[in-house]
C-alpha cells in the first residue's frame, strides 16, 4: 500500500503531496493523521512548506466512503472529530510560509485545507467548491470566516449556499488564490516563491507572519500598537553590522534582479 503523504525536503524547503489520487486524495483518518504529524515534525527544519495532490484533483475533501462506513468511529458524527484537535493546529503552529499548490479541484474540506495555507497558487486546472450545505454538515476548519475575509462575504455565501464551483480565473480575480499558471508550471512557481521567502533570515519571516496573522484577527487600531511594538522588539534585537550586512544583501539581490 501507498503512502498517503509523500514528504520531499531539501532541509529548507518541504513538499507535501496528498497521495490518494485514486480517492482524488480526499482526507481519510490516516492521510489527516500523516499531515498532522508531517507539519509538526517540519517546524524544527523546514522554512516553507509547499502543499499540493497528487493525479488530477487537489483534495475532495474528507473520505466520505470513510465516514459512512463507521471505520472513523466517533468522526461519522462529527465530520472528523480530530480534525480541530490534531490537523489544524499543527498547520497554524507551523511557523514559516505555507504554499498551497492547487493543481485541480479542492473542495468542502479540501478548501478549507488550501485556505488554511498563506498563499495559494492555483493550476489551470483547479477549481474550489464548499459543498458542506450539500451534504448536511458546517464547515469546522475556518472556512466560514475566511472565506468571506477574502472574497466579500456576499460572494462567500453564494458559494456556501450553492455548492458551486469557481474557476481559477475567477477565483484570482476575486481575490482567493494569488496567482494562475498553466499545469506544468505551478510547482517550479511554488518553489520559486518559496525560494524566494528563504532569502529572509528564519526569525523574521516567522516574525513576520505571525505578525501579520494576529494583527489581521484583531481591530486596525490594535494592529498598529501590535506592530509598533514588535517593531521596536526587532529592531532592538538587531546589531548595526547585521542590519548593514542585510542592506547589503538587498541591494545584491535588487541589482541581479534587473540584470
Amino acid at each position: 500500500m501507498s503512502e498517503p503523504l509523500l514528504i520531499e525536503s531539501d532541509g529548507e524547503i518541504a513538499q507535501l503531496t496528498l497521495n490518494r489520487p485514486q480517492a482524488r486524495n480526499a482526507l481519510d483518518r490516516a492521510l489527516r493523521r500523516a499531515l498532522a504529524g508531517a507539519f509538526t515534525e517540519l517546524r524544527s527544519t523546514a522554512r516553507v512548506v509547499i502543499l499540493t495532490g497528487a493525479g488530477s484533483a487537489f483534495c475532495a475533501g474528507f473520505d466520505l466512503t470513510e465516514l459512512a462506513s463507521g471505520a472513523a468511529g466517533a468522526d461519522a458524527a462529527t465530520a472528523g472529530g480530530d480534525i480541530r484537535s490534531e490537523l489544524i493546529p499543527a498547520i497554524e503552529q507551523f511557523p514559516g510560509p505555507i504554499i498551497a499548490a492547487v493543481n485541480g479541484p479542492a473542495a468542502t474540506a479540501g478548501f478549507e485545507l488550501a485556505l488554511a495555507c498563506d498563499l495559494i497558487i492555483a493550476s489551470t486546472e483547479a477549481r474550489f467548491a464548499d459543498t458542506h450545505a450539500r451534504v448536511g454538515i458546517l464547515p469546522g476548519w475556518g472556512l466560514s470566516q475566511r472565506l468571506p475575509r477574502l472574497i466579500g462575504i456576499a460572494r462567500a455565501k453564494e458559494l456556501a449556499f450553492t455548492g458551486g464551483f469557481v474557476d481559477a480565473e475567477r477565483a484570482e480575480r476575486w481575490g482567493l488564490v494569488n496567482r494562475v499558471v498553466a499545469g506544468d508550471q505551478l510547482l517550479p512557481t511554488a518553489h520559486a516563491l518559496a525560494r524566494e521567502m528563504i532569502a529572509a533570515p528564519r526569525s523574521v519571516l516567522a516574525d513576520y507572519k505571525k505578525l501579520i496573522d494576529e494583527g489581521y484577527a484583531t481591530d486596525l487600531g490594535s494592529a498598529l500598537d501590535l506592530e509598533a511594538e514588535r517593531a521596536l522588539e526587532s529592531a532592538r534585537r538587531m546589531s548595526a553590522d547585521a542590519a548593514a550586512a542585510r542592506r547589503d544583501e538587498v541591494v545584491r539581490r535588487a541589482r541581479k534582479s534587473r540584470d
